[in-house]
């Protein structure tokens, strides 16, 4: 039953506009957020993150990610390469998309800099038509039949050029930006629906920003312990969403909560706790659910790893006076 509620699910949405899976650890994948961030890193990074979102619907929506970036100083630039995919109902409905992200960062002023990141690649949707269950194949008296007269499409996976662009503001005091994701709005449909009429993927605004409160400065043994009061504003197609909130880095410990509000009603109140170690940062995030679904969706889980290769003396160095070091909680 669950799995023809997910059919039927799919089959009214489907000439509706898409959304974009968005991580409650949004700082976790920079490049997700917006391509600006490719080389704002004080060193070449690495992060993945897995998702399980309403838990409670027997793995309803997982999505995972794995990014790269790096600066190129010499070139005023930074380079990135961003895999993201996403399941929906146990597999029958997938996305997976895989970009490459170029910045390049202007020197406004010794404490303010702008950066543009440009962001290419594909975008694959794939349904699984055979763990589709119609109407036509349940039984009263015996169950779940082995056919069904609906028709499945001629193509079960479809390709698309994607294209996106960011802008980053850095200063010592402050960061902001904005995104713009999906310039081309590919056309993600799969199912012959409306005549096959349809606008593509709808264009992802996003806006970000936030400031970073020093309350210890660190040293050579010790990492520094801050406060960065912090937003997230996203909205694709019919869809808002407004994270709220802080996060800590209070030596090598990590925290943070959020309140999510999506506009129509309350959405969700995130919590996150970790740690850093050396190169590595681990977080482990939970959002509990505030609106109507919170009786039966079990929440959200998120997991985090972030290596970030900054252990030679001479970054050390360099990161007192670079602005990249300005925005530690991507970090």
């Amino acid at each position: 039953m669950r799995k023809l509620f997910t059919a039927l699910l799919l089959l009214a949405a489907a000439g509706a506009a898409a959304q974009d899976p968005i991580f409650s650890q949004f700082y976790a994948m920079p490049l997700q957020v917006n391509p600006g961030f490719a080389g704002s890193a004080i060193a070449p990074r690495i992060g993945a993150a897995y998702r399980n979102q309403w838990s409670g619907f027997n793995n309803a929506y997982r999505t995972y990610a794995v990014f790269y970036e790096q600066s190129l100083e010499r070139l005023n630039s930074g380079i990135g390469f961003n895999l993201e995919g996403d399941n929906a109902g146990d597999g029958i409905y997938k996305t997976t998309r895989f970009s490459a992200v170029y910045a390049y960062r202007l020197k406004v002023t010794d404490h303010l800099a702008l950066k543009l990141g440009v962001e290419a690649g594909a975008y694959q949707t794939n349904l699984n038509w055979e763990k589709l269950i119609f109407p036509d194949q349940i039984d009263p008296i015996g169950g779940i039949g082995n056919g069904s007269g609906e028709v499945p499409p001629d193509l079960a996976t479809k390709t698309q050029l994607d294209i996106s662009s960011g802008l980053l503001i850095l200063s010592d005091k402050f960061y902001f930006g904005a995104a713009l994701k999906h310039l081309n709005t590919p056309n993600d449909g799969i199912l012959l629906v409306n005549d096959n009429l349809s606008r593509g993927l709808p264009l992802r605004y996003t806006f970000h920003g936030g400031t970073e409160l020093v309350v210890k400065k660190g040293n050579k043994v010790r990492q520094p312990s801050f406060i960065s009061p912090n937003f997230l504003f996203v909205s694709q197609g019919p869809y808002q969403q407004l994270n709220i909130g802080a996060y800590a880095g209070l030596g090598a410990i990590i925290a943070g909560a959020w309140y999510r509000h999506t506009f129509r009603n309350a959405d969700a109140v995130i919590l996150m706790a970790g740690f850093r170690e050396g190169i590595f940062k681990i977080g482990l995030s939970y959002d509990v659910t505030v609106s109507g679904l919170s009786a039966r969706s079990g929440g959200t889980y998120e997991l985090t790893l972030g290596i970030l290769f900054d252990q030679n003396e001479k970054l050390r160095k360099k990161k007192s006076r670079d602005l990249n070091d300005c925005i530690r909680m991507f970090q």
